[in-house]
């Protein structure tokens, strides 16, 4: 194998993990934003500032905001081209990273992306659409459109599952953070979480993880903090669990290793499949008793650990490194 051939492979499986995550985080946002934003009539000003600002937690924030109400956040996050991690700017990305790849896109994937930016450009060109929700469920749906013809019309090889494992890559630890910010602030406090007010905080939380209906047909609509935490950490059937995020990881890595023959790829495969392994054998009194904020940034961690190999292994690595595989 060349040298040449070896660095488009590494450029191409770059570009299609970032086409993974850049669209999985700016579903996660709108989805995020979009039910802060149904909430905003629910509580205080207070408790809506302090919603706000834990949104802009959940995403580092990014732009430094100093102030915490719902249309400062709103515009940096969804429609501010500006700030690299609002929803405007990850479609933009992800249409760079495709364009860097074209050639091995479907001519659907391609299609629908770039449609959504350029709508994207002119609604920013025309400054803030008066129907914000409106608008953001049309970037929300140009997204779904995308995944979807990525999954019908890609084949399932080598840059499908880098696609795929950046997609899970970034679910499980948007996910775990969420999940992390929400128990520092209300499931450590048993008293707080009796509080009849805070029924809605928990309904927020189910579905800015698209879980809620989900949650209701496994619990019915009787929320606790174990089964809310459980559901969201351990269900091995709800596609934004936790478990679910890290074996769709491990899966693709399996399918990337199987197609690429490398035969360095063990200490990645036993990376995650030991997370894997730690939420199998998990049980959530045992989580809650230990310190569940304390697991969660372990999760983060291993989850940072495993995208470092996946870059040193394939991505970053040497020609010389390469050639020896």
């Amino acid at each position: 194998m060349g040298t040449g051939r070896i660095a488009m492979l590494s450029r191409v499986a770059d570009s299609m993990y970032w086409i993974g995550r850049y669209l999985e985080r700016a579903e996660n946002t709108l989805r995020i934003v979009d039910v802060n934003m149904n909430l905003m009539l629910e509580g205080s000003h207070t408790r809506r500032e302090t919603r706000w600002r834990r949104v802009l937690q959940a995403f580092s924030n990014p732009a430094g905001l100093e102030e915490t109400d719902g249309d400062t956040t709103i515009e940096s996050l969804i429609f501010d081209m500006g700030n690299r991690a609002s929803a405007a700017a990850c479609v933009a990305l992800a249409r760079e990273s495709a364009r860097q790849v074209r050639d091995e896109l479907s001519s659907e994937q391609w299609q629908k992306l770039n449609s959504l930016y350029h709508h994207l450009c002119e609604m920013h060109l025309s400054g803030r659409p008066a129907m914000v929700s409106d608008a953001m469920q049309t970037i929300l749906d140009g997204v779904h459109l995308f995944q979807g013809v990525t999954d019908t019309t890609m084949t399932h090889g080598e840059g499908w599952q880098f696609i795929r494992a950046g997609r899970y890559m970034e679910r499980a630890m948007q996910t775990a953070t969420l999940l992390e910010l929400y128990y520092r602030e209300f499931f450590s406090n048993r008293d707080l979480f009796a509080d009849a007010g805070q029924y809605v905080e928990w309904v927020g939380l189910l579905r800015c993880c698209a879980a809620f209906e989900s949650y209701c047909t496994v619990y019915t609509a009787d929320l606790t903090p174990e089964r809310i935490l459980e559901f969201l950490l351990l269900h091995r059937r709800f596609p934004h669990s936790l478990w679910y995020s890290v074996n769709s990881i491990v899966e693709a890595l399996a399918g990337i290793e199987q197609d690429s023959h490398r035969a360095s790829a063990d200490e990645l495969a036993r990376r995650a499949g030991r997370l894997r392994a730690s939420l199998s054998f998990a049980q959530i009194g045992e989580i809650i008793e230990q310190d569940a904020a304390a697991y969660l940034r372990q999760v983060l961690d291993q989850c940072r650990m495993i995208q470092e190999l996946i870059y040193r292994l394939y991505i970053s690595y040497s020609i010389d490194t390469a050639l020896a595989m």
